[in-house]
């Protein structure tokens, strides 16, 4: 796979506000009881599956990828931002972080025993979004566990909607629709876990995690 052209705009976008975002998202699990739920279920299936290695693709400064390690996981992550990167190497100097691109993974086939992919596909436009899930397929051992989240459509199953959030173009995603395209990459949905927004959201949309195994 070669980088979509895409992802040269949003890395650019989030070099340019990575210290600001890092400030703003630091310990975002603290208020989160049922992705941290998810996240220790996906921690031990990664465990019982073999105990390989797992990527935080999008990992951003780098909190989630310590998070997993904290459960056990050898856990590294991967962003397209250098800027983020280098935050993430400076917060967390045990750990392992490489910029890189979902589309062009440098890991070789079947070598982790999970992904995982919070709100970093949300950039991706409809048209490149298959080429990721294939990407992430490619790298997944037999029987390893994929998490990703997003933001749910609130129209027709096979609709997308783009929005105008505050770094660049993002998009929100029919979660039976993101099922059917995971299963097109033998990726099989596990488990689903719809998140209502609270009121004081400032964007109303259900956040969808999908956990998946490979076939």
């Amino acid at each position: 796979m070669t980088e979509l052209d895409t992802s040269h705009a949003t890395r650019d976008a989030y070099d340019a506000i990575a210290t600001t975002y890092a400030q703003m998202f630091h310990g975002s699990l603290g208020d989160r009881p049922l992705e941290r739920a998810l996240l220790s279920a996906f921690a031990e299936l990664v465990r019982t599956n073999g105990d390989g290695a797992v990527a935080d693709l999008g990992c951003g400064p780098g909190d989630i990828t310590a998070h997993l390690h904290g459960l056990g996981l050898n856990a590294f992550g991967v962003d397209a931002s250098p800027v983020m990167v280098e935050l993430a190497r400076k917060a967390n100097p045990g750990l392992r972080f490489e910029v890189g691109s979902m589309a062009a993974l440098d890991i070789e086939d079947g070598a982790l025993g999970g992904v995982l992919s919070r709100w970093s596909v949300i950039h991706t436009p409809p048209q490149d979004l298959p080429a990721i899930l294939a990407e992430i397929a490619r790298v997944l051992a037999p029987g390893g566990q994929v998490l990703i989240e997003f933001p749910a459509t609130d129209g027709p199953h096979h609709e997308t909607q783009s929005y105008d959030h505050a770094v660049v173009t993002a998009y929100r995603w029919s979660p039976d629709r993101f099922a059917e395209l995971l299963r097109e990459q033998e990726l099989a949905e596990s488990a689903r876990l719809v998140i209502e927004p609270k009121p004081t959201d400032r964007r109303q949309f259900r956040e969808v995690q999908l956990l998946a195994h490979k076939a």
